[in-house]
């Protein structure tokens, strides 16, 4: 458990990033919110990263802009990072900060990231990049794609994160928080959920361009596959704030057993139609 720090200890250093870019309304707010909990600093896409995932960059330079951006609690030091969500967290944790963060934070996105949009977000690979490298994280999106007020949110972020600072994550393991887009005092809690099944279902459009080429817009319809009441929809739909815990670990480990019996089982009748073979 974190303590809280003397006036000769060092307030515990809190990274921010998303992938909206570093002058979304956002990030700003989550700035602001963390600042009465510790050392911010912002490291965050100079552009839109959204729908990235978890792309790092590997062909072309990676560039840091120092700058201050202005917040709802002032301005607050940062770099704007012309690469991917990831990329901000590799690059500000090995190079960028004064030390080591004991905290990124995430967001605050615009729009959800319930469901299978877990796979394609920036936001919450930034998270994801942390938890890789050993530093707790937690993701944060507001669950609206309209204009809207990010402070109910902020609000909420300050409580999620006063609890993970107090009492940590276990390791490899990261915090993905979607918030109904409602005023703070409608609200109606936090609930603790799994990732809903869900997947898109896409079609293109194909145009042309003024040099007669063909390319492609892409649209698609979500399709919610779980009807279970313990999932971040759900909870989200009900008023809940969503707070799933997420792995990077994919491995499905409740199959291994399974899966080893029957390969086991394969390899061995292969082998002993080698052997049979082998013997004619």
């Amino acid at each position: 458990m974190a303590d809280t720090p003397t006036d000769n200890e060092q307030p515990p250093l809190i990274l921010v990033a998303n992938d909206d870019g570093i002058e979304s309304p956002g990030i700003k707010q989550l700035a602001a919110a963390m600042q009465a909990l510790g050392e911010v600093h912002v490291v965050a896409p100079r552009n839109e990263q959204s729908a990235v995932g978890h792309a790092i960059t590997v062909r072309d330079p990676v560039r840091a802009e120092p700058r201050e951006i202005d917040t709802p609690a002032g301005r607050i030091e940062a770099h704007a990072v012309t690469g991917t969500p990831a990329d901000c967290i590799k690059l500000a944790a090995n190079q960028l900060l004064p030390r080591r963060p004991a905290l990124v934070v995430s967001g605050i996105n615009r729009g959800p990231n319930t469901a299978v949009n877990v796979i394609y977000s920036g936001t919450v690979s930034a998270a994801t990049e942390a938890s890789i490298l050993g530093i707790d994280a937690v993701a944060f999106s507001l669950c609206s794609w309209e204009d809207a007020d990010y402070v109910p949110a902020g609000r909420i972020a300050a409580r999620v994160i006063g609890h993970v600072l107090n009492n940590g994550l276990p390791p490899g393991v990261l915090l993905n928080v979607n918030i109904p887009c409602r005023p703070y005092d409608e609200i109606r809690g936090l609930r603790v959920t799994r990732q809903a099944r869900s997947r898109w279902e896409e079609s293109f459009s194909e145009r042309t361009d003024p040099f007669d080429r063909p390319y492609y817009w892409m649209s698609g319809e979500f399709v919610n596959l779980d009807e279970g009441e313990q999932t971040d929809l759900a909870a989200v739909e009900d008023g809940f704030v969503s707070v799933t815990p997420l792995q990077h670990d994919l491995t499905a480990h409740a199959h291994l057993d399974d899966l080893h019996e029957r390969f086991e089982d394969a390899e061995a009748e292969e082998a002993a139609k080698h052997a049979e073979n082998s013997s004619s």
